[in-house]
């Protein structure tokens, strides 16, 4: 069994048939035996994005939830225990711009 990780912009992409999403990546999403996990930060990144005015789905945000059951994704939740770990990450210096 094949397991996939969306992020922001696959989900977005998917979401709204955008023809940025590779056929290569929708085969893999759409593939049998696939569970297709989407973490909780992204749904929070497209609402705030939307909120801002800097993204439009095609389907409103509120009715993602019944799109994201309907394709079978996973949504994967953050725990405190996650954002512990996180919190022992170095941090990598900035980049110059």
């Amino acid at each position: 069994m094949w397991q996939n990780l969306l992020d922001t912009h696959t989900i977005i992409w998917y979401i709204n048939g955008d023809p940025e999403l590779s056929q290569t990546a929708r085969t893999a999403i759409e593939a049998d035996n696939t569970i297709n996990f989407v973490s909780i930060a992204s749904l929070w990144e497209i609402a705030n994005k939307i909120s801002l005015g800097k993204l439009e789905l095609k389907t409103p945000f509120n009715q993602i939830s019944r799109q994201i059951v309907e394709n079978g994704f996973e949504v994967l939740p953050i725990s405190f225990e996650d954002t512990l770990t996180v919190s022992t990450f170095a941090i990598p210096p900035p980049r110059p711009i």
